[in-house]
């Protein structure tokens, strides 16, 4: 009997010391459509969207001045939309550098995309020439690789 309970002791150890094993292993990656990311990885991603954000919100500021939409109330809301979203991307940044898991930032990553879903409404209703619009196409395309590491609805999506 005694070895029947020590035998049964040592296989739910096996299985407790696998389960948080593999828990702790889990917490430093994550699949996004079959590909396994590291903080690294997210890391790297992040300074992409930042990049790619500085360089859109100075553009789009110009473009803005040469639009119908200069002077008025409508362009200074989106020049703020567009430094919300940098400013965003920026305690994005701060807040991942504090954490040790990457997937705490789920909250900073989703404020970026709403953010950025403004933004978005207007570019496709309005033409602001070919460089801003490759420009936020690329910053798109960096928040919408972000909203699929963090399993959240890409940037267009009615979620927002």
């Amino acid at each position: 009997m005694k070895t029947n309970f020590l035998k049964l002791f040592a296989v739910f150890t096996v299985l407790f010391s696998v389960t948080i094993l593999t828990d702790s292993t889990f917490a430093q990656t994550r699949r996004a459509r079959g590909k396994v990311y590291t903080k690294t990885e997210a890391d790297r991603l992040i300074d992409r969207v930042e990049t790619r954000v500085d360089s859109f919100v100075k553009q789009y500021d110009k473009s803005l001045d040469n639009s119908s939409l200069n002077g008025s109330n409508k362009e200074d809301w989106l020049n703020k939309r567009a430094k919300n979203l940098e400013n965003a991307t920026d305690e994005l940044r701060r807040d991942f550098d504090k954490r040790d898991a990457w997937i705490e930032n789920k909250d900073e990553v989703r404020s970026c995309l709403n953010i950025a879903a403004d933004i978005n409404r207007n570019i496709k209703n309005k033409r602001y020439g070919s460089g801003t619009e490759n420009n936020w196409r690329a910053v798109v395309f960096e928040l919408n690789t972000l909203a699929k590491l963090y399993n959240l609805p890409q940037v267009g999506a009615r979620a927002y």
